[in-house]
């Protein structure tokens, strides 16, 4: 009996010893050890996103301020990087079902996806824009969009999609799905304009000519960008979080944004 009462401590601090070398380090993540257990980071990304995810037609080759930047986030976590194509209408599925582990694309934080997501804090913002052509006599000014009679066109999933079927008023909104694309269908005379955030509208002013970029006179609904994840994993949001807030103090955000045309709308 006494060899037992001897014994029983030993047998317990083994015990414990060996459940706290199995357990994760406190305030790791199940996300966070998987990416390190299989060496790579999963990011999701639109890329036809100019400036922020963007991949060339001729070349194939991926740029923009959110490339730059899941490099560094991939560098800091000492994995390899990959990633998932996705799009503004998949994304809750992609970030929910874990197809990655983060989506980096300038995710404008919106009340629906914020019910089944995780956002970091916001890193970007941006109002929205209306593209036409410099021929239309129908949309010379920001007035004259919601109008009878005028086809507005919003990409199916972004943010501008909620925004204006509650704004328009009198003007009739067109969701454009893939393949069809907004340039198309405006110069196509299937719709009149077409509304898109501040790197997009970068696209069309540096690559069309035809294009005419129409600001509203005051901010519109400005939209605070930032990277999702799944919900339920504060440790891995926190660890997402304490990385903007490095790129921020450090400069490396700034920098991209530079070169990517985007500093009028980095959120400091």
């Amino acid at each position: 009996m006494k060899l037992h009462v001897l014994f029983l401590p030993l047998v317990l601090a083994a015990l414990l010893g060996g459940a706290a070398t199995a357990a994760p380090a406190q305030g790791d993540s199940p996300t966070l050890q998987r990416i390190r257990e299989r060496g790579e980071l999963r990011v999701c990304i639109w890329p036809d996103y100019y400036g922020v995810t963007y991949r060339h037609p001729n070349t194939g080759k991926l740029s923009g301020i959110d490339i730059e930047l899941s490099s560094e986030l991939a560098r800091e976590l000492k994995v390899r990087l990959s990633y998932v194509e996705s799009s503004f209408a998949q994304l809750i599925e992609d970030v929910g079902s874990q197809r990655c582990d983060v989506a980096m694309f300038a995710v404008g934080v919106l009340p629906q996806r914020q019910a089944r997501l995780a956002f970091t804090q916001p890193y970007l913002q941006s109002d929205i824009y209306a593209v036409t052509t410099r021929s239309n006599r129908v949309v010379r000014q920001w007035a004259d969009i919601d109008r009878p009679g005028v086809a507005v066109g919003v990409q199916a999933g972004t943010f501008m999609e909620p925004v204006m079927r509650d704004a328009l008023k009198q003007a009739e909104l067109v969701v454009v799905k893939p393949p069809a694309t907004r340039e198309r269908e405006l110069e196509a005379g299937r719709i009149d304009v077409f509304m898109t955030d501040y790197s997009y509208s970068r696209r069309l002013l540096d690559n069309a000519d035809w294009a005419q970029l129409i600001a509203p006179p005051q901010p519109f609904h400005v939209m605070p960008y930032a990277y999702a994840t799944h919900q339920g994993e504060p440790a891995w949001l926190a660890r997402l979080d304490e990385f903007v807030a490095a790129i921020k103090r450090d400069g490396r955000l700034k920098a991209a944004a530079a070169r990517h045309g985007l500093s009028a709308i980095v959120v400091n």
